[in-house]
């Protein structure tokens, strides 16, 4: 079988050097913007602050994802490729004003309650002027009181509440102070960044992602990186809650790179310290070529670097996919420990997820001539039974 590859270029594409200093404040600063899916203006008004300061063009669409571009030498007339990324985190909604003056909540995404139970909470009312502070107690908070229940509780949203830090009685009280039911209840990040180069907070899924991907496009602005074909930062607002990126991606976008969580636990082969490649997730295996394409990256420019496979995972590429988007797809991330819970990664491994990302956009399409169209002839389809000709992957 006959077919023409992409050459793989590795004398175009360069290790650009990541401001760490710029990755790591702007981390920071949108951890500490609430953004739990369904409510995620204020963050996106900051990422799309910092894409304007770069000096990159982008868009809005009407549910509020955001596309920025960066042009390619191949033109407008040519397949593009696109990274995407979410800004939405899990939280809670208010599902019933209780009588003792406490708030019954449910999740927004999914996570256990487990993790919930002590966490600061911010409260979100209709008027926008005005939020409440809160935390989620187990219903039997009280050692003092309840002796060794405390310990034998069960585990679920019906056994936590909110105890509001307002004078609120019942129900009544909490109407009169503007609370109601479908109020957004975020859990506080409170983000910490050690001397170690550790950073704990809640939602790193998927901040550090969305940070990392805001570096990556900083170093090739900055340092001016010739894009073989056009490149798209896809910014979502629903990931958590299974949406993702099921709408915003341009039509002609041949390959995608979602950045997302890497899952550190045991079994699992993801590092805190390096990029962590995903060869499968709930959703299934990823694109063969582009797997392999992204690992010879990070081989040939000595990017630290980890394959896994992801049992209980799926990210804004399944949506995408799911919604018909005719493209290869791959992802990558930063490993997170205790994810969806107490989370913490290392900014090594944020950093190496900017690296292979700046890396793979100075690269041509894995398949050239065929990607090119949304679909071509058989004696031109790839074949996986073509080995790769170096450890960089297909050419």
């Amino acid at each position: 079988m006959q077919f023409t590859l992409a050459p793989a270029e590795p004398h175009r594409s360069k290790l650009l050097p990541i401001d760490m200093g710029y990755v790591a404040d702007v981390l920071v600063r949108l951890l500490r913007v609430p953004s739990p899916s369904g409510r995620t203006d204020h963050v996106m008004q900051l990422v799309g602050d910092e894409i304007a300061a770069l000096g990159i063009p982008f868009e809005l669409t009407r549910r509020g994802v955001l596309r920025a571009d960066l042009a390619g030498e191949a033109g407008p007339a040519s397949a593009d490729r696109a990274v995407i990324v979410h800004a939405d985190t899990i939280g809670c909604m208010v599902k019933r004003l209780k009588s003792n003056g406490r708030l019954e909540i449910v999740p927004v995404g999914t996570h256990s309650a487990r993790f919930a139970e002590g966490a600061r909470v911010t409260i979100f009312v209709d008027d926008l002027e005005r939020t409440y502070t809160g935390t989620v107690l187990p219903l039997k908070a009280s050692g003092h009181r309840w002796g060794d229940e405390v310990d034998t509780q069960p585990v679920g949203w019906e056994h936590v509440e909110v105890r509001i830090d307002e004078p609120a009685h019942d129900a009544a009280d909490l109407m009169a102070i503007g609370i109601d039911v479908g109020d957004f209840v975020a859990l506080d990040a409170a983000p910490v960044v050690t001397h170690s180069g550790y950073v704990k907070s809640r939602h790193l899924d998927d901040k550090a992602g969305v940070a990392a991907a805001l570096g990556a496009f900083k170093a090739l602005v900055d340092h001016a990186a010739v894009l073989p074909v056009n490149a798209h930062l896809l910014v979502t607002i629903a990931e958590e809650v299974g949406l993702g990126a099921s709408h915003g991606l341009d039509a002609d976008v041949a390959e995608m790179v979602s950045i997302d969580t890497s899952v550190v636990a045991p079994g699992q082969a993801s590092s805190e310290h390096t990029v962590n490649i995903a060869a499968q997730d709930s959703s299934g295996p990823f694109d063969y070529h582009l797997v392999r394409r992204l690992a010879g990256l990070c081989r040939y420019h000595g990017i630290d670097h980890r394959r896994d496979v992801y049992g209980y995972y799926r990210s804004d590429a399944a949506s995408a996919l799911q919604a018909g988007a005719e493209t290869r797809a791959a992802l990558i991330g930063m490993g997170i420990d205790a994810s969806h819970g107490h989370e913490r990664t290392h900014l090594d491994g944020v950093r190496r997820v900017a690296e292979l990302v700046a890396v793979y956009l100075q690269t041509d399409l894995t398949f050239r001539h065929w990607d090119t169209a949304p679909a071509g002839d058989l004696k031109d389809f790839p074949s996986t039974i073509v080995q790769p000709a170096d450890d960089l992957g297909p050419r």
